[in-house]
């Protein structure tokens, strides 16, 4: 599997709304980070579905590296 595009090294703070689904961008190639713009197309990765719960701030990875998709666990430190 190749690696995905590092989008940026910090998480990307957003207010999502309860009941909502998020497609989180894992290539790293979408223009509207942190979520797929349909960019993948044509490589190896696809977005993730993720749906919101509760009303909040989440903090979405931008490095495309986490171990805890779509969520920042960190590993952006570490590249």
């Amino acid at each position: 599997m190749s690696e995905p595009i590092v989008a940026q090294k910090s998480p990307l703070p957003i207010e999502v709304e309860a009941g909502k689904d998020y497609w989180w961008c894992a290539c790293g190639q979408s223009k509207r980070q942190p979520f797929c713009d349909g960019s993948h197309k044509g490589t190896e990765f696809t977005p993730l579905k993720w749906t919101a719960e509760a009303s909040s701030r989440k903090f979405f990875c931008g490095c495309k590296h986490t171990k805890a998709s779509p969520f920042c666990d960190g590993s952006h430190k570490g590249l």
